[in-house]
């Protein structure tokens, strides 16, 4: 259990991997932030003007610590390098489209995130099996490699998108991502799974901690497409590292709802002239903040208290299935 915990470190190494990964991001922040584009406000977002002016795309910051740190710090592997690569495009792209005066279309960032969906995909498969547990019912099924390989390509393109529609409130996605993160980390734990990814999980949460130092209402700075985009990436990677990918549901359930949400009603306004949630605004946390009046401290803490309710749950069910 401790070999697993410290990722092959000793505790001392791997306590100073996470110290070193918070405060090299919040240096990182402090000395790296004005050299960042300046956000232009949301039209069309409750509240949006108010991000005019500050910061954006903090997530180059903090993404590119938490790869370094986890080059330095957990165990590496071919298939941790792929990834780490593949969350680095996605940082990438996310900041190129932050830092340009015309924000790319969503059709160029659909299928650059279909890529990267597929290469992750592709290598998954090649280091693992195709074997799935649904660790809160205890059942456990193999499928064949074409289908859990389209099954994992909607599952990291999904999560890219509705983490990115979430980020609209200073410390919202920001602090359910850690929620998130920290839920898949703690099922890794009670499950006993070994592997090379529970540590960097460590890592990156605190790199969000981090930038959310900085991004505390008021904010100071925006984390933009750079960082949710790749947040989204990361949550998918680790949770299918799980063996239960169906863990997403109840782990990434409130970034799930917020951010999907619109993404399903756009859809079907789009594509299939269809209707639906007329009466609710999307993302949610512009119904909550414009329909119901919660302050985005509100908006926060409320989101956060019902996921952590959720994966409460969820953990629950899993150590029933353990003590059977």
């Amino acid at each position: 259990m401790i070999n697993f915990l410290m990722n092959g470190n000793t505790p001392v190494i791997a306590f100073i991997g996470v110290l070193t990964a918070f405060f090299a991001t919040c240096l990182a922040i402090e000395k790296c932030e004005k050299f960042l584009p300046k956000d232009a406000g949301r039209e069309f977002a409750v509240d949006g003007k108010q991000a005019r002016g500050k910061p954006r795309g903090a997530g180059f910051i903090f993404i590119l610590v938490f790869m370094v740190s986890a080059l330095l710090f957990a165990q590496i592997n071919l298939e941790m390098i792929i990834y780490l690569v593949l969350i680095g495009a996605e940082m990438l792209t996310g900041f190129l489209d932050d830092a340009s005066e015309k924000p790319w279309g969503e059709l160029k960032k659909g299928i650059l995130d279909l890529i990267v969906a597929v290469m992750a995909a592709v290598t998954y498969i090649n280091h693992n099996s195709c074997q799935v547990e649904i660790a809160t019912l205890g059942i456990n099924f193999a499928l064949p490699p074409v289908v859990f390989g389209i099954l994992t390509v909607i599952l990291v393109w999904a999560s890219i998108n509705v983490t990115n529609c979430a980020d609209g409130v200073d410390g919202l996605s920001g602090t359910l991502t850690i929620i998130t993160m920290m839920s898949i980390f703690g099922a890794d734990v009670i499950r006993g799974k070994t592997g090379t990814f529970a540590y960097p999980i460590l890592l990156f949460a605190v790199c969000v901690l981090g930038y959310l130092w900085y991004n505390a209402a008021p904010s100071r700075l925006l984390m933009g497409d750079a960082g949710s985009r790749a947040m989204g990436f990361a949550i998918s990677i680790a949770v299918l590292k799980t063996g239960s990918p169906f863990l997403y549901i109840p782990f990434a359930f409130v970034l799930m709802m917020d951010g999907g949400l619109g993404l399903l009603k756009v859809s079907c306004i789009r594509y299939l002239k269809l209707h639906i949630l007329n009466n609710i605004r999307t993302p949610l946390h512009d119904h909550v903040r414009k329909n119901m009046d919660w302050s985005g401290t509100q908006t926060v803490f409320r989101f956060a208290i019902i996921q952590i309710m959720i994966s409460a749950a969820a953990f629950y069910f899993i150590f029933i299935q353990i003590m059977r």
